[in-house]
Formats: C-alpha cells, structure tokens, sequence
C-alpha cells in the first residue's frame, strides 16, 4: 500500500486528473483571445512533455496533503498516518520532488518533504465500514496554500460571502495561475470555514452541491469571477475559473465563517481507493496502474 500511494503521488505530480484537463481542454476551445489561446497551447504543452519527459508538470510540487475517508474496519487503519509518512518520503526520492518544507523558527530545509506537521492528514471516520478513500493534493505555494479566511457579521449574509470572495479574488487570482478551481467554505467559525474550504477542492470538477441554495450560489460566483476577465495567467479572457465548490456545515446564529481555497491550473488532486483486501482503483486518473 505505501508503495502504491508512493507511485501514485508521483503520477499525479507528472499528470493531472482526468476531469481537469478535460475542462481545460474545454476552456481552450471557449477562448477567443489570441493570447489565451497560446497560454492554453503552453498548457498542454507542458502537460505532454511533463508525460513524456516523466517529470514534474511544474516545478513547485508544493506540499502533500492528504484527506482520508476511511471505515472503522480498515485493517491498517491505525498504521495510516505512518504509511502516508513513509509514502512522501518515498515519492520524494523516486518521483522526484522537489523538497518544500521547511521547519517554521528554526529555518531549515527538511530535504524530504517531511516535518512537524507535514504531511497534513484530515480524517473522516465512517463507522461499520471496510473501505478506505485516499486524497491526496500537491498544494502549490502560489495558489492552494495561500487561502484566507474570516467571520462576517450575520447580518452580511449570503451577499456578504459573494463580497469576500470576490475582493479576494480580484487580488489573488492572478498570482495563483488562473484558470482556477474555487473552493469556497461557509460555517460558524474561521477555521472550520478553512477546512471546507480546502475540502471543497476535492470534489470532481464540474460537480455541484446537493444543496440547492448552495449549488445556485456556486453558479453565480462562477459567473462573477469569470466576468471580471482576469483569464488564463491573469493577461485577461472570457474564463477565470474551472469551477466554484462550495461545502458548508451548520452556524451559530451570530456568525458566518467564510473561507477560500484556489487551486491553479495545474490541479494536483489524486483519489485513491482501497477495500479491505487492499485492492486499489484510481478514481481521478484512468492512466494509473496500481
């Protein structure tokens, strides 16, 4: 298994998922403006040489996180932590990546991806199941890692979540290697905000919320930060955006925690599964063999 995960990490920094590039493929054909396009023929450009090259499809490899979905009857599930450890460690010798953590205060590089803190594991536990669901993200230093996040007075309202991720955005999104994927989170308090945020990015890209009110918020903050023409890399076009996901949890009545997330073009996110006999499919990317 941490070979597996080791492997798999290393694929999702050379090749992006399936969903990604086809909705960038999408975007290329929606451009009209002659620079966009050669910024999209670029893209695809370095997604080739990236595949054929075997190397990084960027050369900040960012930081690797992971989101764990995993039943109480995992058979390794106390070992997870650990395993993913040892993945990173791994993936960054043999991939290879690039080495980005360095230890807060005392100021020195780790030289293997690995540190106090890092890599960073979210857990959902789900009861009186087997299975286990892996996500991992490269988290680029430009875009994912810098998000921001606060607490609205709840009389701002829904207009007041709109308002904060648009003056974000149209200071942040150009520095974040548009055309982005937005992930949006909205809760009581800041940090939970954050984390819905961030969780938000791991959705398939073109999903939506099953909540209705959400979803509909989703749409018109796509088309919102689309109309502000910041386009590919920030030099202006019709698309900004790959997508808007919002996740939400339930508020104190007088808060409203916002929070946002960006990816780049260049959306590292990787789904693994494994069932109890430690059988792997990879949900994100069809090209790779466990």
């Amino acid at each position: 298994m941490t070979d597996t995960i080791a492997r798999f990490i290393g694929f999702s920094a050379r090749q992006l998922p399936d969903d990604v590039t086809a909705k960038l493929r999408e975007l290329r054909e929606k451009e009209t403006g002659a620079l966009p396009k050669v910024l999209y023929e670029a893209m695809f450009r370095n997604m080739e040489l990236a595949a054929e090259l075997s190397r990084p499809s960027c050369q900040d490899t960012g930081l690797v996180q992971f989101w764990l979905r995993c039943g109480t009857g995992f058979p390794l599930i106390n070992e997870l932590e650990g395993l993913l450890r040892e993945a990173v460690l791994q993936a960054t010798a043999e991939t290879p990546l690039r080495p980005n953590v360095v230890e807060a205060f005392d100021e020195y590089n780790t030289g293997t991806n690995v540190g106090r803190g890092v890599p960073c594991v979210h857990w959902d536990i789900v009861p009186g199941w087997d299975g286990c669901e892996i996500y991992t993200y490269l988290a680029g230093g430009g875009c994912a890692l810098p998000g921001y996040a606060t607490v609205l007075m709840p009389g701002e309202g829904y207009a007041g979540v709109s308002r904060f991720v648009l003056e974000r955005l149209t200071e942040y999104a150009p520095n974040a290697c548009p055309p982005l994927l937005v992930g949006v989170g909205v809760a009581s308090s800041a940090e939970t905000a954050a984390l819905l945020s961030k969780k938000a990015l791991l959705r398939p890209v073109g999903s939506h919320s099953e909540n209705e009110r959400a979803a509909r918020m989703e749409r018109l903050l796509e088309e919102s930060i689309n109309a502000l023409g910041i386009g590919p890399q920030g030099v202006g076009g019709s698309y900004t955006v790959m997508g808007v996901h919002i996740e939400h949890a339930a508020r104190h009545p007088a808060s409203l925690g916002v929070g946002l997330s960006v990816s780049c073009w260049s959306h590292r996110r990787g789904h693994l599964f494994f069932d109890r006999e430690l059988n792997c499919t990879a949900a994100s990317h069809a090209g790779f063999q466990p």
